[in-house]
């Protein structure tokens, strides 16, 4: 439970795409005061693209919206398990300067294209559901930030579900703290709370993604495991140094 509901809003269009990575990859990237949380002996790397709807302090009737696109890890840490981001870029100028200098986290400015085609002639078969699919186009514009893009075309391709405690859905997406370290290496921590995922499998196709050379990662071998989130409302407290 929140100590305090400071920030609401809705997530959707969301795609979880995690590529299982050896936990050395990912521990080389760690600040000091966290460890690298794995599952069955890997780690893993998670490609999330979204929208965030109606950001908003509590009580106030309208709040700010944009895409967001980040490059996360799942990591243990003082206060428990939890998430660490790598990067995150967003189609807002405003969101990015609050959310970096709020919440200490590295946002970056994007130049962000999320479209909803109404159908997608690459979904293939499985069950996709090519009318619900997202085209989500990103091209980071920050100055002095490491290029980065991402273009892919994502749609549900089977039955919903809620990911079952002690799963690896579970693991990778029913993640309700994230970590950031601050200047001098200071480590903090931030809680949020939803009601647990209502995920789907997914279909994409990817044309272009660039996020792991631009944070440092070699591009991981294998094909992602995908999962196409339904929207779902978001509470956020502020950060508080561990």
């Amino acid at each position: 439970m929140l100590e305090r509901r400071w920030l609401e809003m809705t997530w959707r269009d969301g795609l979880f795409a995690h590529w299982a990575v050896d936990p050395s990859t990912v521990a080389a990237a760690l600040p000091d005061g966290l460890s690298v949380a794995t599952r069955d002996g890997d780690a893993y790397l998670g490609v999330v693209p979204f929208v965030m709807d109606d950001i908003r302090p509590r009580g106030v009737p309208v709040g700010l919206s944009f895409p967001e696109l980040n490059l996360r890890t799942y990591v243990e840490g003082p206060n428990g398990p939890g998430v660490y981001f790598h990067s995150l870029d967003a189609d807002d100028r405003l969101g990015v300067a609050v959310a970096r200098g709020l919440f200490r986290l590295p946002y970056y400015r994007a130049e962000t294209d999320v479209r909803r085609p109404g159908a997608w002639d690459g979904v293939g078969g499985g069950g996709a559901d090519a009318d619900r699919a997202v085209r989500f186009a990103s091209r980071r514009v920050h100055d002095g930030a490491p290029h980065a893009r991402f273009d892919a075309t994502y749609a549900p391709a089977g039955e919903a579900f809620t990911p079952e405690p002690g799963s690896l859905p579970a693991f990778l997406t029913e993640n309700y703290r994230f970590y950031t370290a601050g200047s001098g290496g200071r480590l903090y921590v931030g809680e949020i709370e939803h009601e647990p995922w209502t995920l789907r499998p997914a279909a994409a196709e990817t044309r272009a993604n660039t996020l792991f050379a631009a944070n440092g990662f070699d591009e991981p071998d294998g094909e992602p495991l995908l999962h196409y989130a339904e929207p779902i409302a978001v509470a956020a407290d502020r950060i508080r140094r561990v």
